[in-house]
């Protein structure tokens, strides 16, 4: 059992890394071979000399984006998961608010967080938070509504011939079924969480976090170190997107137990 876990981490793991390796080697090759200008494509040489100089604020600008869309996240997807349960309890609900939870959905960044910094001050992260929160709510709403729905008549009329309460048959059978759709959601929503927390910090507020830096390095002809808070940023969502899928795996174990 336990050379088969290991194996399928092998397989799991190796051919990513392998294949990020060689990609970064013909990066490094390309540039230099045919001498690409830096604001171009700066050479991955270049960059890691960036990350290697300016750990600590690479790893200070990490978090504060980091926090803003882990605070969208779990607003957002809140706010989602009690609004699907009532839609799917409430048919008017249920129709209200599909062209609302549609025009949220496609709601400009570029217009929403230049008016939000003028309601909460230049100086607040609030403003980026709850562009995070917007950006989440739409897939997490979604997919859960759409697990909500998908009880099959044999289990509600199983939980009628048990004479269940509505808390009770949405306990065992309701949010057990919508958990997958739930996670489906939530993947989707913490990659958009740090997207859009990262993209809003373009147009305003505090200048700590990575989208902040990328657009003063990029101004500043810095194009090495953008490039090097551009990998901070992905490391954020790489971060965002395991934890998540860690999560959605623990609790299918302890559904399984």
């Amino acid at each position: 059992m336990r050379s088969s876990r290991l194996s399928a981490v092998w397989r799991a793991v190796v051919p990513p890394v392998v294949f990020g390796v060689l990609l970064i080697a013909a990066w490094q090759a390309f540039v230099v071979g045919a001498q690409i200008k830096p604001f171009l494509l700066p050479a991955p040489s270049a960059i890691w000399q960036m990350i290697h100089q300016n750990p600590g604020l690479i790893w200070r600008a990490s978090l504060v984006t980091g926090g803003n869309a882990l605070v969208g996240l779990i607003a957002g997807a809140l706010v989602a998961v009690v609004l699907a349960a009532v839609a799917a309890a409430v048919r008017v609900i249920d129709h209200l608010s599909a062209p609302i939870v549609a025009a949220i959905a496609v709601l400009p960044i570029v217009a929403v967080a230049p008016v939000l910094y003028t309601m909460f001050g230049a100086g607040s992260q609030l403003p980026r938070q709850i562009v995070a929160g917007i950006a989440a709510f739409a897939p997490v709403f979604l997919n859960t509504l759409r697990g909500l729905r998908q009880v099959r008549p044999i289990h509600r009329e199983l939980m009628t011939a048990y004479a269940a309460t509505p808390w009770q048959a949405t306990r065992a059978v309701t949010l057990p079924g919508a958990l997958p759709h739930l996670f489906s959601g939530v993947n989707v929503a913490a990659s958009l969480a740090v997207i859009s927390a990262l993209v809003a910090e373009y147009f305003g507020g505090p200048q700590t976090g990575l989208g902040s830096l990328i657009t003063s390095a990029a101004a500043n002809s810095g194009y090495a170190a953008a490039w090097a808070y551009v990998v901070g940023a992905i490391i954020v969502g790489l971060v965002f997107y395991l934890a998540t899928l860690g999560l959605e795996r623990a609790v299918s174990r302890g559904r399984v137990a």
